[in-house]
């Protein structure tokens, strides 16, 4: 064992001291410009996303909120800072490439006529729009190349206008929020008084120095993190705000003092802030969300009440999913209280793997914030949230990473009545969701949950077997005896998205069919015949109208269920054309049960919206595709599922090619394999252990596992713990082994956690410098998701002609 841990470090190691020597440069580069494929695919690419719904509070109006098609590669050139482990446009302080709205409809819900809005931006780019609690004013963020404006639509008037000059600061999120009143409006905002960016010294003053003696402190792989002095600088100038208070006039008051504030929440009686503050100093190993910080109540003037937490750098958290800091967080306001904070803390040191019968307590405090906090519950395993109704019923929700277990406690958080268990379950068992509360607004307009005669009512996903049927359900609280009122029939996927009158029955909800795009409609679910619908949609690729797409159904050798969508070339006939090419596309997820592995997921009614990302547009060029193949890594009992990862995904694998085999749709010798971060390791994995495809392709993954040594995607055990598993999961140890072709997509500017483009230019050395078949497109400015049109199209335009090559016209 420690041979091989020496042989797996050392690598790692010639890896990253090796000098970066371009792997084109290594090959002979190729010389080519960016591609596009043929006009179909140019088509599939273009058409516009599906648009956003936003209902209005009361009911009256929805917010139908267009989205641009692919921006430009020049876009994705705009100014970018990368600080603390997130990007930013430092021109208008938002968040880089920012996925803005570029066309508002507001439908009235009664009677679904559109209502003319006069004075929007001429080329609206918006940003949170955030609905005033009583529905009349809507207010964004417009995106403007030096600045983001703070904008109110008033739908009573039908007029939109520039709220006032300050400058949002939308680095951290949303930095809007409405006060009860719903005329006051408090916004994060750039300090007026900010002065100059800093500029980077030409000479440096100093070496950068980290020291650790003896403190465990282990990270996993992040992107993007500070550096240095200058770093620190920029994430001072760009992370700092101040809060802004906008009255009904559009009048403006700045509330305390400019600072990193990370997060502001106005008490539902809006009469104290909550503010987290990030303190120095910063670290260079963690990215912000790790940072220190302090959690303070504040009057409307700025001055602190009370200090709820004051949370040092918590950059020595274990590998562990469920591992939390040792201080109070998840600090919110209950909704239907006019100023009561609650907060858990761990009581296991905030380490899972300690033992411990109580691993959280969740605590609450009322305004004047002077008495001692009052325990509402303990907890076996950790806090996931709380909502309320009233002092007398709340729902207090945990979970646990490690056993899949939640549970849902009834509270009483005015009074001393022991809390009542409402369910106890697995999550990862979809099957046996009972579904999501639904939320009402009370008589101050306060998002509280709705509670009818004892009830609550549910909505969930209704997965099963035969896939997706969203439902509504009504529960009893004290006996669990729960009445379905509603669920979504064939040949139709409907999901609610919002309850007009949840008593009454009266709901919005999106329906979409195979060939029919999604739609707003007004459901009463006590007389279907009453169905409206508030927008209709036209079809965003006819052309692709005929593709026919499956739900289908397998088993892999051990007898455990699995299932793919399949998409057929329109027209095809198996008994004319015989079987097709094939491409399988997959994701591996982590399962502690046979029975949740075996889960289907979506639905078979769901439109028929051919993806550009994903290979359903294969179809298109004479390929059967299995999109979403199961791909499941089962641990039973005291095995982990990871152990037994290669030889899971060789079993996936043939049981795949078997299904479409059998299917007469698959010709079991002209298939490829594919998938995208994970899905790209686990090809680079299947293509190195098995000789099942003719061809795999692998986008933006991580291929060697020592270079993410304190951890990656569910696996919690280090490469000390054991340093075996990093080398047989790592396809780049064997990459001797990859002679069937591999094409290779990584963005040069990839973010995620562990997926540096290294990752891909060193397996690709490797195959290459093996005798492989290979071949490295590296997307300039692209993030781990590529989102240029130049390289989307680009994308499509590598995969037909490599697939076309290797697996279509393989001999």
């Amino acid at each position: 064992m420690l041979t091989q841990f020496t042989r797996v470090i050392a690598l790692a190691l010639l890896l990253v001291v090796t000098p970066f020597i371009s792997s084109l440069a290594l090959a002979g580069q190729v010389d080519i410009t960016y591609q596009t494929p043929s006009q179909e695919l140019i088509d599939i690419a273009d058409a516009a996303p599906a648009p956003a719904a936003y209902v209005a509070p009361g009911g009256k109006v929805v917010l139908v909120a267009g989205q641009p098609a692919l921006p430009s590669i020049a876009d994705l050139a705009a100014p970018e800072y990368r600080l603390a482990g997130s990007r930013i446009n430092p021109a208008n302080n938002t968040t880089s490439q920012a996925r803005y709205l570029n066309s508002f409809t507001f439908v009235n819900i009664s009677d679904s006529s559109n209502l003319s809005i006069r004075g929007l931006p001429n080329n609206l780019k918006a940003l949170y729009p955030t609905w005033s609690t009583d529905g009349r004013y809507l207010a964004f963020i417009q995106l403007e190349e030096n600045e983001a404006q703070v904008w109110r639509v008033d739908v009573e008037r039908g007029r939109a206008k520039r709220f006032s000059k300050t400058k949002a600061n939308g680095v951290w999120g949303n930095p809007l929020q409405w006060a009860s009143d719903n005329e006051t409006l408090y916004v994060m905002a750039v300090p007026a008084k900010r002065g100059a960016e800093p500029q980077r010294p030409n000479v440096p003053a100093s070496p950068i120095v980290t020291e650790s003696r003896g403190r465990v402190a282990p990270a996993r792989t992040y992107q993007d993190l500070l550096g240095n002095e200058h770093d620190e600088a920029l994430f001072n100038y760009f992370y700092s705000s101040e809060i802004v208070r906008i009255n009904g006039r559009g009048r403006t008051k700045v509330i305390g003092t400019p600072a990193v504030y990370s997060d502001y929440s106005l008490s539902p009686s809006s009469q104290f802030l909550l503010v987290t503050t990030i303190q120095t100093p910063y670290s260079y190993a963690v990215p912000r969300s790790r940072f220190a910080r302090t959690t303070d109540v504040w009057n409307l003037e700025g001055k602190a009440l009370y200090q709820v937490t004051n949370q040092p750098l918590a950059d020595n958290l274990p590998i562990a999913f469920d591992a939390v800091v040792n201080t109070p967080r998840s600090i919110s306001w209950r909704a239907d209280a006019d100023a009561t904070l609650v907060w858990a803390v761990a009581q296991d040191g905030g380490d899972p793997r300690q033992p411990a019968e109580i691993r959280d307590s969740v605590f609450q405090l009322s305004a004047p914030f002077t008495a001692a906090p009052k325990k509402l519950i303990d907890l076996s395993t950790r806090y996931a949230g709380l909502t309320a109704q009233s002092g007398e019923l709340a729902l207090v929700y945990e979970r646990l990473w490690s056993d899949r277990a939640e549970k849902v406690w009834r509270i009483s958080p005015d009074t001393d009545a022991a809390p009542q268990l409402v369910w106890e379950r697995s999550w990862e068992n979809t099957y046996t969701d009972p579904g999501r509360p639904l939320m009402t607004r009370n008589e101050q307009r306060r998002r509280v949950l709705l509670v009818d005669n004892g009830h609550i009512i549910l909505t969930g996903d209704g997965a099963s077997d035969e896939g997706e049927r969203p439902f509504i359900d009504r529960r009893n609280l004290v006996t669990g005896e729960t009445t379905r009122l509603w669920q979504s029939e064939a040949p139709f996927y409907e999901r609610p998205l919002s309850a007009l009158n949840a008593t009454e029955g009266l709901f919005i909800t999106r329906r979409e069919a195979l060939n029919t795009p999604p739609d707003l409609y007004v459901r009463d679910i006590n007389n279907p015949a009453s169905l409206r619908a508030l927008t209709e949609t036209a079809h965003p690729m006819p052309a692709t109208v005929d593709i026919r797409r499956e739900l289908i159904h397998y088993e892999r050798e051990d007898g455990l269920p699995m299932s793919a969508t399949l998409f057929l070339p329109a027209g095809y006939d198996k008994e004319r054309d015989g079987p097709l090419p094939t491409i399988v596309w997959a994701y591996p997820r982590e399962f502690r049960s046979n029975a949740a592995a075996a889960q289907v997921s979506g639905s078979p009614y769901e439109f028929n919206r051919i993806s550009y990302w994903r290979p359903q547009f294969l179809a298109t060029q004479g390929y059967a595709v299995m999109d979403n193949a199961t791909m499941p890594i089962v641990g039973l009992g005291d095995a982990l599922p990871n152990d037994t990862f290669i030889e899971q995904l060789e079993m996936n694998s043939r049981a795949v090619i078997k299904a479409g085999a059998d299917l007469g749709v698959t010709d079991p010798n002209r298939v490829a394999i594919g998938g995208h971060s994970y899905g790209a390791f686990m090809t680079a994995n299947v293509l190195a252990h098995t000789n099942l495809f003719k061809a795999g392709i692998a986008r933006s993954g991580a291929y060697n596992r020592s270079l993410t040594p304190f951890g990656f995607q569910r696996e919690e055990r280090t490469v000390w713990d054991d340093p075996a598993l990093y080398l047989r999961m790592s396809p780049f140890f064997a990459a001797h082994q990859i002679k069937t072709p591999l094409l290779l997509i990584h963005g040069t500017d990839d973010n995620n956690s562990g997926t540096f483009p290294m990752q891909s230019e060193r397996l690709y050395q490797a195959v290459k410098g093996l005798g492989g078949t290979t071949r490295l497109v590296m997307l300039p400015l692209e993030s781990h998701g590529y989102r240029a049109r130049e390289s989307i199209l680009h994308m499509m335009w590598e995969t037909v002609t490599w697939l076309d090559e290797f697996v279509k016209n393989a001999e």
